[in-house]
């Protein structure tokens, strides 16, 4: 497990639009809506957050 941490409020806003637009690319490539679209934004954040630290 990871820990994720944030300085600011703009850095979880701009995390949560990182993921919307990666979000977006995974669904054209499967073709189609990604109910748990939530489990798949929080596991980006912290695999990016894990990856900056």
């Amino acid at each position: 497990m990871f820990e994720t941490t944030f300085a600011s409020s703009m850095d979880p806003a701009g995390a949560l639009r990182r993921a919307a637009a990666a979000h977006g690319e995974h669904e054209k490539l499967t073709g189609k809506h990604d109910e748990n679209w939530p489990d798949w934004y929080a596991e980006f954040i912290v695999r990016e957050q894990a990856a900056l630290k």
